[in-house]
């Protein structure tokens, strides 16, 4: 069993420690995530994003480190904590921002808020509001791959409250069944919406379920960006292989509720502290970056600095966007004819 911190530890101590100019990488790419999904909750505080809003704040490491290992081509598919995996995957920021507060700029044009945002230039296909309904979906995507003959993989997120959901066996039998090159990613952040994976799962070791079926499982240190990197790195070159879906569990944790409505009484303040402080991904690759001497202090706050205008620059686009005219109320509806 994975424990956190276990991986940078490794590295840290002459392990497989990845070159300065990757770490620096994946520093940048969870910090963006971090600092965006910060202004994003100021921005619902302030009202100016309505609906549900669900923040991925704690759970960077996983899609940093899963995007890392993809490939033009790859597809993305996730639940409603899908703003990180927009980022990861390149989609503006921008956009993004401006879909939450429902204006013009959206990526949905307004539309489709915070759940419902897609890239088909990014590969990035959602955003699902129904708990689990992505699964199957993700299986299809890597269905059409094989269909097509290409050596891509689809990279199918959900959480650990999803992980009990019928579609998703359903799902692992078709995708084992015609050896489809498919990635189930399990962030396993502790809680589902609001009950511990202790008291809702008989079997609370997620990457066992697809054993029945014969599909590879891992349980893997999410709160750690080598880790996921190095497990990642397997999984795809197994699907690249032909050798058909493998299932990950990223031992991970969200700092915030379930969503902004969730005051997150479910747990004491204690263990999110104690969280934060001995197992933040971002500190990890911070601390890995200065106790090797990579790079220096100043580095990391040019970098702080780049990443905190990019997300004024999109807060800013998304006020200033306007909101959509009437008529897109016609628009991207499908009609029978």
């Amino acid at each position: 069993m994975a424990k956190p911190g276990k991986a940078a530890d490794t590295a840290a101590k002459g392990g497989k420690l990845p070159p300065a100019k990757e770490l620096l990488q994946y520093y940048r790419d969870m910090l963006l995530i971090r600092r965006f999904e910060e202004k994003a909750g100021q921005l619902y505080g302030m009202g100016l994003i309505g609906g549900f809003c669900h923040l991925y704040i704690g759970q960077e490491a996983v899609v940093v480190g899963l995007q890392a290992c993809a490939k033009l081509g790859d597809a993305v598919i996730t639940s409603y904590r899908d703003h990180g995996h927009m980022l990861a995957t390149g989609m503006d920021s921008k956009g993004v921002m401006a879909e939450l507060t429902g204006r013009i700029g959206g990526y949905s044009r307004g539309k489709g808020g915070s759940m419902h945002m897609f890239s088909r230039e990014k590969h990035f296909y959602g955003g699902h509001g129904i708990v689990g309904a992505q699964v199957p979906l993700g299986t299809g995507l890597a269905f059409a791959q094989k269909y097509n003959k290409t050596d891509n993989v689809t990279f199918c997120y959900f959480g650990d409250g999803s992980a009990n959901q019928g579609q998703v066996y359903e799902s692992f039998n078709m995708a084992e069944l015609w050896k489809l090159p498919v990635i189930y990613v399990i962030e396993n952040n502790q809680y589902a919406m609001g009950t511990s994976v202790a008291r809702a799962s008989a079997q609370p070791a997620l990457y066992k379920r697809g054993e029945s079926f014969g599909i590879a499982g891992r349980q893997v240190d999410g709160m750690s960006v080598v880790a996921v990197r190095e497990a990642g790195e397997e999984a795809v070159a197994h699907c690249r292989a032909g050798k058909g879906p493998v299932i990950l569990e990223m031992m991970t944790y969200r700092y915030r509720g379930h969503s902004m409505s969730d005051p997150a009484k479910y747990r004491s303040k204690d263990e999110v502290t104690k969280m934060r402080a001995e197992h933040d991904p971002i500190d990890q690759v911070r601390a890995l970056l200065l106790g090797n001497k990579m790079v220096d202090e100043d580095a990391l706050k040019s970098i702080d600095k780049e990443v905190k205008d990019i997300v004024q620059q999109a807060a800013d686009f998304a006020q200033e966007s306007p909101e959509p005219d009437a008529s897109e109320l016609w628009t991207d509806v499908y009609v029978e004819a």
